[in-house]
């Protein structure tokens, strides 16, 4: 490797893409067209950067099993700031393969976090977990070991455990100070401001207050029957009771968690859970049927009585009953909590993340343009959607992933 190559490697490493650019931008042998494209994606030029570390894959020969694996990698990294979910992870997996068995530790951890950034993203939070417990910190290099702990710390706040949340903040934190990369810096402030950020709502007695992530988590142990209109739950201590595919049923329960220790009228019951402005028989009747069905479905956590004006719910053991729900309610809310990371997103890439089916979340998409909340630009496949972050909104407790409790 010639002594331009080692030094823009070395401006690379360092934070200093014009640096490298400056020492290799008119060179198109294979190692240069790598740096150029590491450089590229550095300055935010991922389209550019990706056409360049193709190239420079190609232009790698058979017995350089290894460089053409770090660029996989680096293409890999673009994919994900991108969001470009459906691109191959099995490439990424053969190209950690390489690096590991070829002594490369530092990409290979590289790619392994890759890996789990993207699990994380998609809401597969166990298989992150064990992936990202393979990874041993203390080889790493300070940038590397940034993107490490803010992977881990990503996992812990998805998981609503902030004291290992912030411990791996404060590492992160240390590592970008050794590093001395000031975008490395702003990346590790800018993830820290979930830990102040208002993610959800506390509706109790008729009065709502905002909570922080350590108090939403502080609630989830407690005692209070939990009605989490964030995960569409009901849990208590470490059982949870999902009612994500049973939106009447959890309509009810909303209703009734929000007029504890009163009750709620069947009239009110029938508009929140059906939406019926006037009620007939057959509301009244599907209602016992849906009430019936939500007591079999709480029957660890609580009980549904009838009163003389409607309904109540009771939890079985003393505590107070208490409903979690997001700062600002929306329609489409785990499309915007998704959106909301500033990132252009295509549709196929949010049904992916949402697991949901790509009409549904095109629908969602054009929902919100007619309302100005998100914007697209592109055309066919290379459309894509972003939105400001938007304030004060449940970006965590939105994202796909299993309940604490799981």
């Amino acid at each position: 490797m010639d002594s331009l190559i080692t030094a823009a490697a070395r401006a690379l490493a360092a934070g200093d893409p014009l640096g490298a650019l400056n020492r290799v931008a008119l060179r198109d042998d294979a190692p240069a067209l790598a740096l150029r494209g590491i450089a590229m994606a550095q300055l935010g030029e991922l389209a550019r950067a990706k056409v360049l570390l193709r190239s420079a894959a190609r232009a790698f020969g058979p017995k350089e099993a290894v460089a053409r694996a770090r660029c996989v990698v680096a293409e890999a990294e673009i994919a994900l700031v991108s969001r470009d979910l459906g691109w191959p992870a099995k490439a990424l997996d053969a190209a950690r393969t390489i690096l590991e068995q070829r002594g490369d530790r530092v990409n290979a951890a590289h790619a392994r976090n890759l890996e789990v950034r993207r699990l994380l993203l998609i809401g597969r939070l166990d298989d992150a977990e064990r992936m990202f417990a393979d990874v041993d910190p203390a080889l790493l290099p300070p940038a590397s070991r940034v993107a490490h702990e803010l992977t881990g710390a990503g996992i812990a706040i998805r998981r609503l455990q902030t004291q290992p949340a912030k411990a791996a903040l404060s590492r992160a934190r240390e590592a970008a100070r050794e590093a001395d990369i000031p975008a490395l810096t702003a990346e590790v402030e800018s993830a820290s401001l979930v830990m102040e950020t208002p993610v959800a709502r506390l509706i109790s007695d008729g009065e709502e207050r905002f909570l922080l992530l350590e108090e939403v988590e502080e609630l989830l142990a407690s005692e209070a029957l939990v009605v989490d209109a964030c995960r569409h739950a009901v849990r208590k201590a470490g059982m949870a009771v999902s009612l994500s595919t049973r939106p009447v049923l959890f309509a009810l329960a909303r209703a009734l968690g929000e007029a504890w220790p009163g009750d709620v009228s069947r009239s009110t019951l029938i508009a929140r859970a059906f939406g019926a402005k006037h009620a007939d028989e057959s509301h009244r009747a599907r209602l016992r049927v849906e009430i019936g069905r939500l007591r079999r479905e709480l029957q660890a956590l609580a009980d549904v009585h009838a009163t003389k004006q409607g309904f109540a719910l009771t939890p079985h053991r003393a505590g107070d009953i208490v409903v979690l729900a997001p700062p600002a309610e929306e329609r489409h809310g785990a499309v915007l909590a998704l959106l909301a990371d500033g990132e252009a997103w295509s549709s196929s890439s949010l049904a992916v993340a949402l697991g949901a089916s790509p009409r549904t979340v095109q629908r969602a998409l054009e929902s919100l343009a007619a309302s100005a909340k998100v914007q697209s630009f592109g055309r066919g496949r290379a459309r894509r959607w972003m939105t400001p972050p938007v304030p004060v909104f449940p970006t965590v407790l939105l994202l796909p992933g299993p309940l604490p409790a799981d």
